[in-house]
């Protein structure tokens, strides 16, 4: 069973980030800030949720949190400061959209960037132990997987309603055979090694 709070007493926003290892598309986070008596049989882990039930959940958490808040950084800034820094950016973006300000932060992983003087906590799995973290997971998730589906109209070749822009076989044969667009992170390795291909747009 997810915990509802690591310190008593004081208000808290589980943190969580989504599409930090695809090779298309924005990295989206979500903090998110429940009531003390919030529960739910399904919450956990967006991994460990189907798409269904992620779907029943945002609407539940949205409705139901004290606050939320999502936050996005484009494949245009992810290539300019790095992943790592972007799924932080993120984080931050998404604490900038909370009306309310938590005393505490819990960050899913190991490191982070310090938000302004709010304290925070890094917990490696935060979001199948934290039910904030792992709310924030579906949030960020559900919001992501939104976008890239939407991006999947425009670009049908790459499978992005289903893969969502992760490195599937599909999606780098689909680089292969197509190119890049727009969306392409360019920093990464879009290509296997043994092809020596121009990652410029035509």
């Amino acid at each position: 069973m997810l915990l509802l709070n690591y310190q008593l007493g004081i208000s808290e926003a589980g943190c969580d980030e989504a599409g930090r290892g695809c090779l298309a598309g924005p990295v989206y986070a979500a903090a998110v800030i429940l009531p003390p008596n919030f529960s739910h049989e399904l919450l956990n882990d967006s991994k460990q949720v189907s798409e269904a039930n992620r779907n029943t959940l945002r609407k539940i958490i949205e409705e139901q949190a004290i606050d939320w808040g999502v936050g996005i950084v484009s494949n245009e800034e992810i290539d300019e400061i790095n992943i790592l820094n972007a799924s932080f950016l993120a984080m931050h973006r998404a604490i900038d959209k909370l009306k309310k300000k938590p005393k505490h932060l819990l960050i899913d992983g190991n490191r982070f960037n310090p938000y302004k003087k709010i304290k925070h906590k890094c917990i490696i799995g935060g979001d199948a132990l934290y039910l904030s973290i792992a709310a924030a997971s579906i949030l960020a998730k559900t919001h992501r997987d939104e976008y890239m589906q939407k991006l999947h109209i425009v670009h049908p070749e790459y499978g992005w309603f289903n893969n969502k822009g992760y490195p599937t076989i599909k999606h780098r044969q689909a680089i292969l055979t197509y190119g890049i667009t727009e969306h392409h992170r360019k920093s990464f390795q879009l290509f296997d090694k043994q092809h020596n291909l121009n990652f410029e747009q035509e």
